[in-house]
């Protein structure tokens, strides 16, 4: 076998590598199930401190704010996608996220009919931002501190939306938490048919289940940690908290070892190579 010289080989045009680059898991199931476990962690854990620790609202928020924004320092310092850094950033932007709704909601007083459809607009002003700076939403190609920034912003306010969102549809609508699951599930369900059956854009796809499972996990979190004289299990937000931290460390160890969520060669379509050369023509040509 010839060794050919090495500028040949660098010559390979960096989007067909880029993707080996990425710093954010491949969607998988494992992380639909680590994402409904972290939302769910979210609704609880905020609770536990809260609440039960009595530390009030805002010393929570600043706290768990502190800790994502070191968490999110660290996997912007990683190289590539490392899962126990990704995923504990995950979990506290799913606190913070839900103690910023709650902050206004309980503490403020402003009411999640409000903050819902406020949520809603930012979130969707990210998008077009977004879209608009890079020329794509891709999930796949996440190697530029922008980019990533622009991903992260987008997590923050979907976490924030499916916060109010859920609590508005099981509290404010007096739903309840077991038909609140139903909703969402189904809600999501939907989304698949759409995306597997209807052939709906897998971006579009992936956001609407993302900002699906913030609720879903959150009414999940209630109707096992709530008292049950609302109608919800009772466990608690500690032992809710632990059951399911415990769940995500193992899943988290799980894909650390096995590497089942990085990127791979077979995974990277053509769309995203595609959309990846236009937005580097775009930002050459100007």
């Amino acid at each position: 076998m010839t060794t050919e010289p090495t500028a040949a080989r660098a010559v390979v045009t960096r989007d067909q590598f880029a993707h080996l680059m990425n710093k954010v898991p491949e969607v998988t199931l494992y992380f639909w199930l680590i994402k409904v476990l972290c939302t769910t962690v979210g609704e609880t854990f905020a609770d536990y401190l809260n609440e039960t620790l009595g530390f009030g609202l805002t010393n929570t928020t600043v706290a768990m704010g502190l800790a994502f924004f070191a968490l999110l320092g660290l996997q912007f310092r990683a190289q590539r996608y490392v899962p126990w850094i990704y995923w504990t950033t995950v979990v506290l932007i799913s606190v913070f996220g839900t103690l910023i709704t709650n902050n206004l909601t309980d503490g403020h007083g402003v009411p999640t009919t409000t903050t819902t459809p406020i949520f809603a607009v930012l979130l969707a002003s990210s998008f077009l931002a977004w879209y608009l700076v890079e020329r794509t939403l891709s999930i796949h190609t996440m190697r530029t501190p922008r980019r990533e920034a622009f991903y992260w912003l987008a997590i923050l306010f979907t976490f924030a939306l499916g916060t109010a969102g859920g609590d508005m549809l099981s509290e404010q609508l007096g739903f309840g938490y077991p038909t609140a699951v139903l909703i969402f599930a189904g809600a999501i369900v939907l989304v698949c048919v759409a995306h597997f059956g209807l052939r709906m854009g897998p971006i579009l796809s992936f956001w609407l289940a993302y900002i699906l499972t913030r609720p879903l996990g959150a009414s999940i979190g209630d109707y096992l940690s709530q008292s049950r004289k609302d109608g919800a299990l009772g466990l608690g937000t500690t032992a809710t908290s632990v059951i399911f931290l415990g769940a995500i460390l193992a899943l988290v160890a799980f894909l650390t070892v096995t590497r089942r969520d990085v990127t791979e060669d077979t995974e990277y379509d053509a769309e995203s190579v595609a959309a990846e050369a236009e937005a580097e023509a775009h930002h050459h040509h100007h």
